[in-house]
């Protein structure tokens, strides 16, 4: 973190990790947002070229320049970020959830304004976006392109986990050897929450290949702890399993538009719904803390349910 922060967003940054368990990544976005929002309101204020944006310092801003702000400042600064910076609405919304959780936490945590101008900001309308997913048949041209290398076991370990457990790819990457336990796998999501998921017999199957059949040859994988390992015996790292995904999806002729390891977890949720798993049941899998994040994947039942309609035999009455 760096020292040219003003104090009490280094404070709030601490708070956000050490007290709302937020991740890594999740603090470093509300810290590029912060950042963002106060250097364009010094732009503003103290008219400087908005283009030269991402080189004021703001380590002189104090709590009585905060106290200044108003909510019209901030619905200039998300019109800046939309008109400016293109941010889409969805970027937009993330921007207006940071500046309503920093300023909630001035007021709410350590009672530094009176007033809490964020209160009555409103986010970006959001259209509903559609997962993107393989289907069945797609899911096997995809996995029958794991090419034959010297790491296809630990590969084709990799996708089977995420086409049947629909973890996420940081969670894919923090596994240990000892998140195994039996037949059962404890995974870290996100703000470090544990918990179990099933290994059925597919995800047996492949974790014992690679492990009796690659792990152990890999440069110091009986001393580091890390399930999946890289050629030098390092734990991968998410850009590295995205490559992974991408070569997979190229080699196996498939092709598939903006194919990423997050949208293999959605093709295993898709899946998973559209074979009767129920929503809580899906929640609790997918490690989702809302129920209404789960319920994205609803969308796969309206095609039957448009055709169960049409084939009504009152239809043909019209």
């Amino acid at each position: 973190m760096q020292n040219t922060y003003p104090k009490v967003m280094r404070d709030f940054l601490v708070y956000l990790t050490a007290i709302k368990g937020k991740s890594k990544r999740t603090r470093e976005e509300y810290e590029y947002d912060l950042l963002l929002f106060f250097r364009f309101l010094k732009a503003v204020q103290q008219d400087i070229e908005i283009k030269l944006v991402d080189q004021i310092d703001i380590s002189d801003i104090t709590i009585d320049f905060i106290r200044e702000i108003s909510l019209e400042d901030m619905y200039l600064f998300l019109e800046y970020c939309e008109e400016q910076r293109r941010n889409s609405a969805h970027a937009r919304a993330r921007k207006g959830a940071t500046l309503k959780s920093f300023f909630n936490y001035l007021k709410s945590k350590r009672h530094l304004i009176e007033d809490n101008p964020a209160s009555e900001l409103e986010s970006p309308k959001i259209g509903k976006r559609q997962p993107i997913y393989m289907t069945m048949e797609e899911a096997r041209i995809f996995i029958d392109g794991i090419k034959e290398s010297t790491h296809y076991y630990r590969n084709y370990c990799m996708i089977t986990f995420f086409l049947n457990l629909g973890i996420r790819v940081t969670e894919l990457c923090k596994l240990n050897l000892t998140s195994i336990q039996g037949d059962y796998l404890t995974v870290t999501g996100k703000g470090d929450k544990e918990r179990t998921v099933f290994l059925n017999e597919a995800c047996q199957n492949a974790l014992s290949r690679y492990l009796k059949k690659e792990r152990y040859a890999i440069k110091d994988s009986d001393t580091n702890e890390s399930l999946f390992l890289s050629q030098k015996g390092t734990r991968l790292t998410r850009q590295r399993v995205a490559k992974i995904v991408k070569e997979i999806n190229e080699q196996s002729g498939l092709n598939k538009t903006k194919l990423t390891p997050h949208k293999l977890r959605h093709t295993s949720a898709t899946m998973m719904y559209k074979s009767g798993a129920d929503i809580r049941s899906l929640q609790q899998i997918l490690g989702h803390s809302s129920v209404s994040t789960t319920q994205i994947y609803t969308h796969v039942e309206d095609k039957e349910i448009q055709q169960v309609i049409e084939n009504n035999p009152f239809n043909q009455l019209i």
